[in-house]
């Protein structure tokens, strides 16, 4: 049998590692014994392991809890790639700081109050046929009812829709095969009647539940309020919900718990919500035909409440399409199996997983077999009637995803700190693993579909106690990879997240995703319309109409147009700024002192920041992003002047330069168009038309040369003048321009290189 040393070298060079190197299999068993590492250590390495300039297979959106944002992740690698903005500010895209996305965010203010803060909770990825299809993402706020669409053109919010008949929602956002419809149930039950006010006494007659579906408009990328309808439902605290698929296409399926109806009140001597809301054995699945739902809606027989169509109870059991079925003790997660047969269903009070058959619902509808009914009407389902099995998996389960492997399932166990993996065919358990601690969600890779890929499983563990440095109370949370492509599953990774709580996951197959690197120049992007403050090059300006300032602006490398902007103390200022690159990743930013105003203007995109000039001085304006050599230099000056100030004679503070400066720089642009040739030589010489990427850096590095002609001019007529001042720096200027093409043209080379470009012959 293999030493552990002579094992942990297989596993290194299997991956790469330290192939044609000079350590040895003795320097390696040093490195292992210094940090107590052994071979499962380096086996969870290599296949996390993601060398550079490689990609992550999974790309994983996980909620960011009360950040109010989204977090973009890479399975295997666990590296983090990107926050979204959504429901709060995130100031390093600008989001919340310039009037584009200050316009989505305010879609999402409530009784007309804005809302700083939100918590998200369970994001979903649009479905077409079931299957994931990277195009939109959907999250909720579960603190303040509402759901917003992430475009993953550019992975931006572009729209937040306020639920109007809910005052608080866990449950969404859960899309149906087609994403016609994105559902959204309601958690605390309240009156649904908006500033309408009835006492707790009166919680049974004028409390309500409910679940709303959200008609999503995929051409316009956007959730349509006109088309959107809800059901009330009794004034249990409805949950989690899940859409039928296959077989149970047309349906969908929430939970509830607290079905007891209980009102606290400890500082009344009454005991706490806890101990009533847990005092029966069940609570209830909701089952509701969602298709008829919506044809009973466009026929009129919903009911406005605050301008939305409601379907009421009464007219939801009389038309047959809403039923209860008990479900085991407060449960929290409802599951559909991949071939849409199943539904399974957690309760966290209860150590059994419920498999509900689809088929077995169906006949039992159809025969009118219903073992009771609630106290608002609604039929009530035998559990035994509707159930196909029940496992008993652990303490405190809690949510169910699916494997690529057949009749395969995995469920978190709260109490018990594990994932159990189990059969809910043959209702058996295969295989248990610990997890630190507390894991609530865990989630498989595209494991909400019909077509689940396996390989992986990530659990959303609560706590994580021991495993980080401290920093302080609060500890970061902690996400968990875990390979589950064997019998046996094997963790991988601890992955610290410093934003609590990231409460789900969902992961898709990173080719999927087709995300864009520029705009159309003069892109809104939170509408994907034209910006009316868009302009070219040239066209700049600065237009006064009473005590309105409009700035038409533009951003490249290193440059701000215009350079100043004068203004008067009460002025009230917008400045659109379109950003001209098209080289990929050239993103400007844009920050005024001391004004709060911040935007992120990536090639092609036109944005506006607006304030009040309300106090007199001087404020230096810059690129906030780090863009190009002279980033440093790429700044401007807002001067707000006192009311009636005049300008002086006096002339702008000028350098020394000679005759000699400008022949030196004259020397500089010759030697430095000679290394733009060579470059140019080597891409011309190659099918470099086959690379968009690099026509876009042609076109880029060619508009920024083409910009020299007019500098050059004016440098040739101030050296005819002998003014070397004004020669010296216009000819710098050409010689600015050649270094943004040279460097662009240089990373369209190195392009073509790595990418196996050919040589025209």
């Amino acid at each position: 049998m293999k030493s552990l040393a002579v094992k942990a070298t297989a596993v290194l060079l299997a991956t790469g590692i330290g192939a044609g190197a000079a350590w040895s299999a003795e320097s390696l068993q040093d490195v292992m014994k210094r940090r107590g590492l052994s071979q499962q250590d380096l086996m969870a390495a290599a296949k996390t392991y993601t060398p550079t300039g490689k990609r992550d297979e999974f790309l994983a959106f996980s909620s960011g809890g009360q950040s109010g944002q989204i977090l973009v992740y890479g399975i295997p690698s666990m590296r983090i790639l990107k926050y979204i903005g959504v429901f709060t500010p995130e100031p390093w895209q600008g989001y919340g700081y310039d009037e584009e996305s200050k316009a989505v965010l305010r879609q999402g203010w409530i009784d007309g109050k804005e809302i700083t803060w939100g918590d998200t909770h369970h994001p979903a990825i649009s479905e077409t046929q079931g299957q994931y299809d990277g195009q939109f993402l959907f999250i909720n706020d579960k603190a303040n009812p509402r759901l917003a669409v992430v475009d993953l053109r550019d992975f931006e919010t572009k729209q937040i829709v306020v639920n109007p008949i809910y005052k608080s929602e866990h449950g969404g956002a859960f899309v149906t095969p087609d994403t016609d419809y994105v559902i959204e149930a309601a958690q605390y039950a309240t009156p649904l009647e908006n500033q309408k006010f009835y006492p707790l006494e009166e919680f049974n007659e004028k409390y309500r539940g409910g679940v709303t579906y959200w008609k999503f408009d995929r051409k316009a990328g956007r959730l349509d309020p006109s088309k959107s309808f809800s059901l009330e439902l009794p004034p249990y605290s409805q949950d989690l919900s899940d859409a039928g698929k296959g077989p149970s296409d047309g349906w969908s399926f929430t939970n509830s718990f607290c079905s007891e109806r209980y009102v606290g009140g400890i500082e009344k001597g009454r005991p706490p919500y806890e101990a009533g809301c847990s005092a029966k054995d069940t609570d209830y699945l909701h089952v509701v035909n969602w298709k008829k739902a919506a044809e009973l809606v466009a026929q009129g027989k919903a009911k406005k409440i605050n301008g939305h169509d409601v379907l009421m109870m009464e007219t939801a059991v009389k038309e047959g399409i809403l039923f209860l079925i008990p479900e085991p003790k407060s449960p929290h997660g409802v599951d559909v199996t991949p071939d849409g047969k199943f539904i399974i269903v957690a309760g966290k009070l209860d150590t059994h997983v419920s498999v509900y058959s689809f088929d077995k619902i169906q006949a039992a509808i159809k025969a009118g077999k219903f073992e009771s009914k609630d106290p608002y009407g609604i039929p009530v389902i035998g559990m035994k009637d509707a159930l196909h099995t029940q496992v008993p998996l652990g303490l405190g389960p809690l949510h169910t995803q699916f494997d690529a492997k057949q009749c395969v399932a995995y469920t978190s166990l709260y109490v018990d700190s594990q994932v159990a993996k189990w059969d809910f065919c043959e209702g058996k358990v295969l295989d248990k693993i610990s997890v630190h601690y507390n894991i609530g969600h865990l989630m498989t890779m595209e494991g909400d579909s019909v077509d689940p890929k396996g390989r992986y499983l990530v659990a959303l563990n609560k706590l994580s106690i021991d495993r980080f440095n401290p920093v302080g109370p609060l500890h970061p949370q902690n996400h968990q990879l875990i390979d589950i492509s064997n019998d046996k599953m094997q963790l991988l990774y601890d992955m610290p997240l410093p934003l609590g709580e990231p409460h789900y996951v969902v992961a898709i197959e990173a080719s999927k995703l087709k995300p864009g690197v520029r705009y159309k120049v003069g892109t809104n992007s939170r509408t994907d319309e034209p910006h009316p403050g868009k302009v070219r090059a040239g066209e700049e300006r600065i237009e006064r109409d009473g005590n309105k300032v409009t700035v038409y602006g533009t951003l490249i490398r290193s440059h701000i147009t215009p350079e100043t902007i004068e203004v008067e103390v009460g002025d009230e200022v917008t400045i659109n700024l379109t950003n001209l690159e098209r080289a990929q990743d050239e993103t400007h930013g844009f920050a005024v002192s001391t004004y709060n105003v911040h935007a992120s203007i990536e090639p092609g995109k036109s944005v506006s920041v607006k304030f009040k000039a309300d106090k007199e001085g001087v404020y230096p304006y810059y690129c906030t992003e780090f863009c190009s050599a002279l980033h440093l230099e790429m700044q401007g000056y807002l001067l707000v002047k006192p009311k009636g100030w005049k300008a002086t004679t006096k002339e702008i503070a000028k350098a020394a330069y000679t005759e000699s400066d400008y022949q030196t720089t004259l020397k500089k642009v010759v030697d430095t168009q000679a290394v733009i040739d060579s470059v140019v030589a080597f891409i011309t010489s190659t099918n470099y038309k086959d690379f968009p990427d690099v026509v876009n850096m042609v076109e880029d590095a060619t508009d920024q040369l083409g910009k020299a002609a007019d500098a050059k001019s004016r440098h040739e007529a101030a050296a005819a003048k002998q003014d070397w001042e004004q020669a010296n720096l216009w000819a710098e200027q050409v010689w600015q321009y050649q270094v943004k093409a040279a460097d662009i043209g240089i990373r369209a080379k190195t392009y073509l290189e790595q990418n196996g470009a050919k040589k025209i012959q």
